[in-house]
């Protein structure tokens, strides 16, 4: 048998060592990793009170940091899940970014639509949406994607408080968009183009009858009427103000007598 000399076989056993995992080289066994500490329900709970302290003292970067990496650790079954995506909508909204605000808030009403937050997560997205119609001369577009939203919130969820107030703010913005046509209307009134006024008032009458502008948008109706010598529209306008604008100091008092049938 070959005999080795003390230095070779020093060599060998390196060799033979460096082959094997490190804790056999030294005679030991494995040792598990321990577990992460980073989804621990400890970890989230301590992220989520500094995260919620943060966004009442209103430190929205401070609150943005702290939810951004609760929606990386936080699991989805976690009840909180919702009301993440609801303090980021918020944040989103102070800071001035609509649109990823409602990206947010509709995300709870779309995926979760029965969560206890989808009804005001839902209004929110509305809230959001009429806020970026910021006058009544600008595109319209956001506007009517708000009084859809807020519609949708009372057939949705009809009831709730969230419907509730969704119905206060879109007689709110239908006022805006009155108040809009009724302007476009006075554009063409003041030019003499009095079919073309007579289009937006009526338009006007027609789908927002409640707002405070008809009285004035009906009393430039009569005038635009009389303007062209409309005698059977003006009868007609004046039947419906006697009906529904009956005070003598309003619109009625540019309708002759025997049009409103008065006696």
């Amino acid at each position: 048998m070959m005999r080795l000399c003390p230095a070779r076989a020093l060599a060998v056993a390196v060799a033979l060592g460096a082959c094997l995992p490190w804790p056999f080289r030294h005679g030991r066994k494995p040792v598990a990793a321990p577990p992460a500490l980073a989804n621990s329900p400890r970890t989230i709970d301590s992220l989520w009170r500094v995260g919620q302290r943060a966004f009442n003292r209103g430190k929205w970067g401070d609150a943005t940091k702290v939810f951004d990496r609760l929606g990386t650790v936080m699991p989805a079954s976690d009840p909180r899940t919702s009301r993440l995506h609801f303090f980021q909508g918020e944040i989103q909204f102070a800071q001035g970014n609509e649109l990823m605000a409602v990206r947010d808030f509709r995300r709870i009403a779309d995926e979760t639509p029965e969560d206890s937050l989808a009804p005001d997560a839902l209004l929110r997205a509305a809230d959001a949406y009429t806020s970026l119609w910021k006058r009544p001369e600008l595109d319209p577009t956001y506007g009517q994607t708000a009084l859809s939203v807020y519609q949708e919130v009372t057939t949705r969820y009809p009831g709730t408080s969230a419907a509730r107030r969704a119905e206060g703010r879109r007689r709110e913005l239908e006022e805006r968009f009155a108040y809009k046509e009724y302007r476009n209307a006075l554009f063409y009134y003041r030019f003499h183009a009095y079919d073309s006024a007579i289009l937006s008032l009526r338009s006007l009458v027609a789908q927002y009858p409640k707002t405070a502008v008809v009285p004035d948008a009906l009393e430039h109706l009569v005038l635009s009427y009389r303007a062209l010598g409309y005698q059977e529209d003006i009868k007609d306008t004046c039947a419906y103000i006697t009906k529904y604008f009956p005070a003598p100091a309003g619109p009625r008092r540019l309708c002759p007598r025997d049009s409103t049938g008065a006696q």
